[in-house]
Protein backbone atom coordinates (compact mmCIF):
# COMPACT_ATOMS: atom_id res chain seq x y z
CA UNK A 1 0.00 0.00 0.00
CA UNK A 2 1.24 3.69 -0.69
CA UNK A 3 1.42 6.35 2.31
CA UNK A 4 -1.52 8.38 1.13
CA UNK A 5 -4.56 9.16 3.23
CA UNK A 6 -6.53 6.70 1.54
CA UNK A 7 -4.44 3.52 1.96
CA UNK A 8 -3.53 4.34 5.60
CA UNK A 9 -7.55 4.50 5.61
CA UNK A 10 -7.98 1.59 4.52
CA UNK A 11 -5.50 0.32 6.62
CA UNK A 12 -6.78 1.84 10.07
CA UNK A 13 -10.12 0.29 9.30
CA UNK A 14 -9.09 -3.28 8.10
CA UNK A 15 -6.56 -3.79 11.35
CA UNK A 16 -9.55 -2.25 13.61
CA UNK A 17 -7.25 0.58 14.81
CA UNK A 18 -9.16 3.00 16.66
CA UNK A 19 -5.83 5.50 17.22
CA UNK A 20 -5.20 5.24 13.82
CA UNK A 21 -8.52 5.81 12.26
CA UNK A 22 -8.89 8.81 14.69
CA UNK A 23 -5.47 10.43 13.86
CA UNK A 24 -6.22 10.48 9.75
CA UNK A 25 -9.48 12.38 10.86
CA UNK A 26 -9.63 16.23 11.42
CA UNK A 27 -11.59 17.62 14.46
CA UNK A 28 -14.77 18.36 12.16
CA UNK A 29 -14.55 15.61 9.98
CA UNK A 30 -17.81 15.79 7.86
CA UNK A 31 -18.96 12.60 7.35
CA UNK A 32 -21.67 10.94 5.39
CA UNK A 33 -21.89 6.82 5.19
CA UNK A 34 -24.17 4.50 2.96
CA UNK A 35 -24.53 0.66 3.94
CA UNK A 36 -27.18 -1.19 2.64
CA UNK A 37 -30.64 0.14 4.37
CA UNK A 38 -28.78 2.64 6.32
CA UNK A 39 -27.27 6.27 6.24
CA UNK A 40 -24.89 7.30 8.21
CA UNK A 41 -23.62 11.00 9.61
CA UNK A 42 -21.58 12.60 12.01
CA UNK A 43 -19.15 15.14 12.58
CA UNK A 44 -15.70 14.59 14.05
CA UNK A 45 -13.65 11.79 14.59
CA UNK A 46 -15.62 9.65 17.42
CA UNK A 47 -18.90 9.37 15.13
CA UNK A 48 -16.31 8.07 12.74
CA UNK A 49 -15.29 5.87 14.83
CA UNK A 50 -18.26 4.31 16.59
CA UNK A 51 -20.00 4.23 13.35
CA UNK A 52 -17.08 2.16 11.41
CA UNK A 53 -15.13 0.53 14.35
CA UNK A 54 -18.13 -0.40 16.84
CA UNK A 55 -21.62 -0.41 14.11
CA UNK A 56 -20.18 -1.69 10.64
CA UNK A 57 -16.99 -4.03 11.96
CA UNK A 58 -18.37 -5.36 15.28
CA UNK A 59 -15.52 -6.78 17.75
CA UNK A 60 -16.83 -10.37 16.96
CA UNK A 61 -16.32 -9.67 12.87
CA UNK A 62 -12.11 -10.54 12.10
CA UNK A 63 -10.77 -8.77 9.04
CA UNK A 64 -8.46 -11.79 7.87
CA UNK A 65 -7.19 -10.35 4.85
CA UNK A 66 -7.18 -7.01 2.87
CA UNK A 67 -8.07 -8.66 -0.68
CA UNK A 68 -7.74 -4.98 -3.04
CA UNK A 69 -6.88 -1.87 -2.04
CA UNK A 70 -7.39 0.52 -5.45
CA UNK A 71 -6.46 4.52 -5.43
CA UNK A 72 -7.74 6.09 -8.49
CA UNK A 73 -6.54 9.91 -9.87
CA UNK A 74 -8.32 13.10 -7.82
CA UNK A 75 -11.22 14.27 -9.10
CA UNK A 76 -10.50 17.93 -8.73
CA UNK A 77 -9.95 18.66 -4.89
CA UNK A 78 -11.81 14.90 -3.94
CA UNK A 79 -9.15 11.96 -3.71
CA UNK A 80 -11.09 7.98 -4.26
CA UNK A 81 -9.61 4.82 -2.30
CA UNK A 82 -11.77 1.01 -2.68
CA UNK A 83 -11.22 -1.54 -0.57
CA UNK A 84 -12.09 -5.13 -0.31
CA UNK A 85 -11.68 -7.27 3.15
CA UNK A 86 -12.15 -10.83 3.34
CA UNK A 87 -14.00 -11.66 6.95
CA UNK A 88 -15.38 -13.87 9.18
CA UNK A 89 -17.35 -14.25 12.05
CA UNK A 90 -19.88 -16.11 14.42
CA UNK A 91 -22.51 -16.28 11.32
CA UNK A 92 -20.10 -17.51 8.57
CA UNK A 93 -17.64 -16.15 6.06
CA UNK A 94 -17.84 -12.78 4.41
CA UNK A 95 -16.52 -10.42 1.87
CA UNK A 96 -17.06 -6.39 2.02
CA UNK A 97 -16.51 -3.84 -0.39
CA UNK A 98 -16.01 0.25 0.87
CA UNK A 99 -16.20 3.05 -1.89
CA UNK A 100 -14.12 6.05 0.14
CA UNK A 101 -14.20 9.65 -1.07
CA UNK A 102 -12.36 12.22 0.72
CA UNK A 103 -10.87 15.68 1.19
CA UNK A 104 -8.18 17.08 3.01
CA UNK A 105 -4.45 17.64 3.40
CA UNK A 106 -2.63 16.33 6.33
CA UNK A 107 -5.97 14.78 7.54
CA UNK A 108 -9.45 14.16 6.39
CA UNK A 109 -12.07 16.92 6.97
CA UNK A 110 -14.67 15.65 4.31
CA UNK A 111 -15.30 11.72 4.26
CA UNK A 112 -17.90 10.24 2.05
CA UNK A 113 -17.67 5.76 2.32
CA UNK A 114 -20.27 3.66 0.74
CA UNK A 115 -20.22 0.09 1.79
CA UNK A 116 -21.57 -3.20 0.00
CA UNK A 117 -22.16 -4.59 3.08
CA UNK A 118 -20.98 -8.38 4.24
CA UNK A 119 -21.45 -10.33 1.30
CA UNK A 120 -21.47 -14.41 1.78
CA UNK A 121 -18.35 -16.11 0.42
Amino acid sequence: MTDSLGARLAGAIAAKDEAALRALLADDVDFKGLTPGRLWEGTGPDDVVETVLGSWFEESDTIERVVEVAERSDVADTSHVSYRFDLVNPDGSYVAEQQAYYRGGETIEHLRIMCSGFRPR
